[in-house]
């Protein structure tokens, strides 16, 4: 989601989103959640950490809380390492209603986190 999101913000940024453990697809209610937004995620697809190691990056930005403590060490040039951790929508629990509702509280944690971030970090 929040590759969706700093891609709707500016189609300038080269923005890759990669986890430690990726499952086989974006998961079908965070596709859903953004379609809401006007943010297509339909044609992406989970890809590894591993595959990214060797880039040159501005920032690396970590999102789920176990992934600070177990990314690999990016060998490459990192000019900025952050975390902004959120909770991970596909763990949700609940009915039907309240699993997309925890869906779309962390959309809006990842869109209002990521926008400051872009604002104060980017476009200053």
């Amino acid at each position: 989601m929040a590759e969706g999101f700093l891609n709707s913000l500016d189609p300038e940024l080269e923005v890759f989103s990669a986890g430690t453990a990726p499952s086989d697809r974006v998961h079908p209610k965070a596709v859903e959640v953004m379609k809401e937004l006007g943010i297509d995620l339909s044609d992406n697809f989970p890809k590894k950490v591993d595959g990214f190691l060797q880039m040159e990056f501005d920032y690396v930005i970590t999102v789920c809380g176990h992934a600070q403590e177990n990314c690999p060490i990016f060998s490459g040039k990192v000019k900025h390492r952050l975390h902004i951790g959120f909770d991970d929508p596909a763990k949700a629990t609940g009915t039907e209603e309240e699993v997309y509702a925890e869906f779309r509280r962390i959309r809006d944690e990842i869109r209002e986190r990521f926008h400051a971030f872009y604002l104060e970090k980017i476009k200053a």
